[in-house]
């Protein structure tokens, strides 16, 4: 895994990322354009097996031109780390090694919250929001890691 420091020094602009929010059933994927504009909800992959998800994101990688990984890390509100922590880093070595594009962790604090108030103001009813906060929190966590990049 890299840094967003080191994936920017290293990737110029005029790539797609997509980001993943790493959830114990679900995980959200959001695809940016290439010139790291906006972030768009993509789908939700129904967690399974380590080799369907490898499996699932190369297909995306592939189908979408990716050239990046963003994966929400979820640090405690008060920045220390957490159980879910540690199994965010060892999902995203694992797919750092058997993927060979750069991951790195963004810091996903109130990105789930954040897409859910968000929806709420767009004013979406309540099921298709929980329906779709996976990927709409994969969207949020992969929106501000490209507003990061292009600061």
């Amino acid at each position: 895994m890299i840094t967003l420091e080191e994936f920017k020094k290293n990737n110029p602009k005029k790539c797609r990322l997509i980001g993943l929010d790493l959830g114990s059933k679900r995980i959200g994927v959001a695809i940016c354009d290439e010139n790291w504009s906006i972030a768009t909800p993509f789908k939700t992959i129904q967690k399974t097996t380590k080799e369907n998800l490898i499996k699932d994101l190369n297909e995306i990688i592939l189908e979408n031109n990716i050239a990046g990984i963003v994966v929400g890390n979820p640090i405690n509100m008060d920045g220390s780390l957490g159980r879910s922590t540690q199994s965010v880093k060892d999902v995203s070595s694992n797919i750092s090694e058997l993927i060979k594009i750069p991951v790195c962790l963004w810091d996903e604090r109130l990105s789930t919250v954040g897409a859910f108030n968000l929806s709420s103001q767009l004013d979406i009813n309540v099921s298709k929001r929980e329906k779709n906060i996976d990927q709409n929190a994969a969207a949020f966590i992969l929106q501000g890691a490209i507003d990061y990049l292009n600061n």
